[in-house]
């Protein structure tokens, strides 16, 4: 269990570093510590596992020890093509959800017995652009009274446990003349 609970950590502490990357330019990892409550050999080691995937570099400096790291700067693409700051972030995101899902369904039979197994759903519904992004907003308020647990340990129940909480909106498009049959 201590690996799937360390699986969903490392999802949560890149997502984080990310986002902090966003909103401040430049971080070293010591300041990430600061910021996020983490350790900084944690924060350094995903720091160096978002650099090795592309998606951030270090920023430059006038050396010394202090290691700043930025959000990939891509001066040569140019074109539309280039995935976008918040379209990396999205498709990491994306990745470590899969690359978590997975690792839960290699290791579930030896989670305790007493957790509870996944409770996985989807369903199709027609919505119009403004209900889907009420649904949308509906989950994230339903979701945000649990949001404090993660920087305040204190503040979760006894028993409590990380758990994976995924929600995709996204529109089912017709398939493209060139893509029948590939499905």
């Amino acid at each position: 269990m201590n690996d799937v609970n360390a699986d969903l950590r490392t999802h949560a502490v890149r997502s984080a570093l990310l986002e902090l990357l966003a909103e401040v330019g430049t971080v070293t990892a010591t300041e990430a510590a600061t910021r996020l409550g983490h350790s900084s050999g944690l924060c350094s080691f995903h720091l160096r596992q978002l650099e090795r995937h592309g998606l951030i570099e270090e920023a430059p400096h006038t050396g010394g020890r202090a290691r700043p790291w930025r959000l990939r700067q891509n001066p040569a693409a140019t074109t539309d093509s280039a995935p976008t700051p918040d379209e990396q972030f999205g498709a990491l995101a994306r990745g470590l959800e899969d690359e978590s899902w997975q690792r839960w369904l290699r290791l579930r039979d030896q989670a305790p017995a007493d957790l509870p197994r996944e409770e996985a759903f989807s369903t199709v519904a027609y919505l119009t652009a403004e209900e889907m992004t009420q649904v949308a907003r509906t989950i994230q308020q339903l979701l945000a009274r649990y949001q404090d647990r993660e920087q305040r340990p204190l503040a979760r129940p006894e028993g409590a446990l990380p758990v994976a909480l995924i929600t995709r909106l996204f529109p089912l498009l017709p398939d493209a003349p060139n893509e029948a049959g590939h499905g």
